[in-house]
Formats: C-alpha cells, sequence, structure tokens
C-alpha cells in the first residue's frame, strides 16, 4: 500500500474494515483481489464493520473526475458483497439505488479516453441486478455454492498421503 494512503488510514484513524474498502476502491490501475473482496463480504455480517463498509463505499460512490476509479471499484465490490455479503448490503443498496442508478450518466474524459463508460456500464449491471430479485436470489444461491465448495477444496490441501512401496 502506498505510503500516502497508509499516512492518511492512520490519520483518519480508519478501522481495518474502511482501510479494507480504501485499498480495494483505490487509484490503482488494477481491480480489487478476490481475497480482498471476500474478507469485505464476510465483515458484512458484523454489525459495526457492516456501517463502517457501506460508509466508506457510499463515501466512494460519490468521487468524481479523476477519482473515477473509486467509483468504478466500489461498484464492482458493492456487485460482490450483494452477492456474497450479509443480506442487508443488498436491503441498503435497494433503499438507495438512486445513488447507484445516477451513477448511469457518470462522465470523465480524459485525453479523449471516456473511462466514465466503464462506471456507466457496471451502474447499469448492478442496477438491472437488484432490480430483478429472482435473479438476484439464484446469483447469491449460486455464490453461496462457489464459496462452500471453495471451503471444501481448501480444507482438503494437503490431507494427501502418498505411500512410495
Amino acid at each position: 500500500m502506498p505510503f500516502r494512503r497508509t499516512l492518511k488510514n492512520v490519520v483518519k484513524n480508519y478501522s481495518d474494515a474502511q482501510v479494507k474498502v480504501r485499498e480495494a476502491t483505490s487509484n490503482d490501475p488494477w481491480g480489487p483481489s478476490s481475497t480482498l473482496m471476500t474478507e469485505i463480504a464476510d465483515l458484512t455480517y458484523n454489525v459495526l464493520a457492516f456501517t463502517e463498509i457501506m460508509q466508506m463505499i457510499w463515501k466512494r460512490l460519490n468521487d468524481s473526475g479523476k477519482n473515477w476509479r473509486h467509483v468504478y471499484k466500489s461498484l464492482v465490490l458493492l456487485e460482490y458483497i450483494v452477492k456474497t455479503g450479509s443480506e442487508k448490503v443488498t436491503q441498503q443498496c435497494k433503499e438507495n439505488i438512486f445513488a447507484i442508478q445516477t451513477l448511469k450518466d457518470f462522465q470523465y474524459v480524459e485525453d479523449a479516453k471516456d473511462y466514465g463508460s466503464n462506471v456507466r456500464e457496471k451502474a447499469k449491471q448492478l442496477s438491472s441486478l437488484l432490480k430483478d430479485n429472482e435473479r438476484l436470489k439464484n446469483e447469491r444461491a449460486k455464490a453461496l455454492k462457489a464459496k462452500e465448495r471453495f471451503a471444501q477444496t481448501s480444507s482438503g490441501v494437503g490431507v494427501s498421503i502418498f505411500v512410495i512401496v
């Protein structure tokens, strides 16, 4: 993590959950890792962490201009935790869907490249998912099955014993 971000995390006294969201939604040119998003999704089941996570995500969604990556990555993270996190994430997103829908008009162009198109497309996808209860239910069920499969496979790592006669 860059020194400036680390310093800001300390100075602003951000919690562990908030630091994770800031890292996942940073301006770095790569996307958030699935490991980090999974950690954040798991933290949404903790009442205090849930509040901190959602406050930070809504704050990042309100960024604009050169911080378009904050917005885009917040939408990526939000879509992930809607599918894999606490039901309260979905509930809060539905209650605040207007904040996501307004991002369908997000604009940011630099050096003749339309970076806003990434945000607009992700906002459309997430809005569509939140409005379709059946699809949302299926996506959450799929994500849960995938998580269970992963947990079973990873718990079996290193168990195989080879006997050479």
